[in-house]
């Protein structure tokens, strides 16, 4: 199996640390709000990593977080809080947002045929943790203190680039152009690891702390629940494209400052969705959920279907006349499916694969072998069907079969 590996810039043979298990962690959604389409692409992707291993062979164990404590607009230190932000929207409290759209999440989720994480853990559980956390960095000589709050400071850190490839002003520019400069920082991309002084009036989420009442920094979450769930090393780390320059970039340095080991093999990110006036975002005020996508009258799972007909390197331009397209085509893929099934009957149990229907089988693990290369797995899906070469019963075998990756309902009434 290959994989694009950001941190290399190159696709690499896939050899996890340890074939017994592979260790993957994805980045979760900050539940201020709903999902939009541009967050479930990724989220879809990441759903067919994992099935993919698992489809080759591998044992996995995935975690992923629950941002339900603040978290800003920017993936640096400076902008509004998201939390606060959709309590005062929704007039509720923060812990009643999160509740609320940490439900709507795994809502989507299963609409869209996506496998839970084995482990979905919660920010606000392992405030504990993050104590303990930057207790350790700050023994190792890597923090601060400045205005009250702990920062981490990133000179003290070899190669603090090496994710991004960019260089310290590249990295500057690249946060938000909107937000204001944190004056007590030693350095433009120093980070907070824990707030005493907060920018927002009547901070709803605090905590004691040593270093006095306050709440974690925005990049410690992924760091701790990782390092306690997986351990010091994993395999794969996931998330979107516009996490590589700052937070994933900060999640490395104080990880591995911390373990003073490499800690991620595989850094895997998926590309931008991308609407009619660019990439897709919450902070535009309307976007485009997965519940508009039903009211329209659509699928959600041809919306899944949309999107695996895309590399997720690749930036993909989402439009309603687009997924009309896609939905037709679902429906009639569907529909040919039925069809077969319904000459088929009831399959028999314990009958094996004729060699042509096993070649199928190998060009589609195949295509899912060469980094995820889900359209050409399509391909192969649409070739079974309509083959003379096998009998119709192994085509209702291979779809059950590609099923376990593809995941999109082709067997389901």
């Amino acid at each position: 199996m290959k994989l694009y590996n950001t941190l290399s810039r190159a696709i690499e043979n896939f050899n996890p640390i340890d074939e017994n298990l592979v260790k993957i962690y994805t980045c979760g959604p900050t539940v201020y709000n709903y999902a939009h389409l541009g967050n479930l692409r990724t989220y879809i992707h990441e759903d067919i990593l994992e099935k993919t291993l698992r489809y080759v062979g591998y044992p996995v164990k995935r975690v992923m977080n629950i941002t339900d404590v603040g978290h800003l607009e920017s993936d640096a230190d400076d902008g509004e809080d998201k939390m606060l932000k959709g309590a005062k929207r929704e007039n509720k409290t923060v812990w009643e947002i999160a509740q609320h759209y940490t439900d709507a999440f795994f809502a989507d989720i299963e609409k869209l045929n996506i496998k839970k994480a084995d482990i979905t853990a919660r920010a606000t559980d392992y405030i504990d943790d993050y104590i303990e956390f930057i207790k350790g960095l700050e023994k190792k000589g890597f923090t601060y203190i400045a205005n009250g709050n702990v920062y981490f400071d990133i000179t003290k850190v070899e190669n603090y680039t090496k994710l991004s490839g960019m260089d310290l002003e590249q990295l500057r520019t690249a946060s938000r152009d909107d937000v204001s400069i944190d004056v007590h920082k030693k350095n433009p991309q120093d980070f907070v690891l824990w707030f005493t002084k907060s920018k927002f009036e009547n901070q709803a989420m605090k905590w004691d702390s040593p270093w006095g009442v306050g709440y974690p920094g925005w990049h410690i979450e992924c760091s701790v629940i990782s390092l306690k769930n997986l351990g010091e090393q994993m395999d794969i780390h996931c998330g979107g494209v516009d996490h590589i320059p700052v937070h994933h970039t900060n999640e490395i340095a104080q990880t591995e400052s911390y373990t003073g080991k490499p800690w991620v093999k595989y850094w895997w990110h998926s590309e931008f969705l991308i609407d009619q006036d660019g990439k897709m975002s919450k902070s535009k005020g309307e976007f485009l959920t997965l519940s508009l996508v039903e009211k329209k009258g659509f699928n959600p799972l041809s919306y899944r279907y949309y999107v695996l007909n895309s590399h997720y390197r690749k930036q993909l331009a989402f439009s309603f006349d687009s997924l009309d397209s896609a939905e037709n085509a679902y429906i009639k893929l569907k529909n040919r499916v039925k069809n077969i099934k319904e000459n088929v009957g009831d399959l028999q149990e314990g009958t094996g694969l004729s060699p042509g229907a096993k070649s199928y089988r190998e060009e589609f693990k195949a295509c899912l072998e060469d980094d995820l290369n889900t359209a050409n797995a399509i391909t192969v899906l649409f070739n079974v069907l309509k083959a003379d070469n096998i009998q119709d019963s192994e085509k209702i075998k291979l779809v059950e079969d590609f099923e376990q990756v593809l995941s999109l309902g082709l067997l389901k009434d």
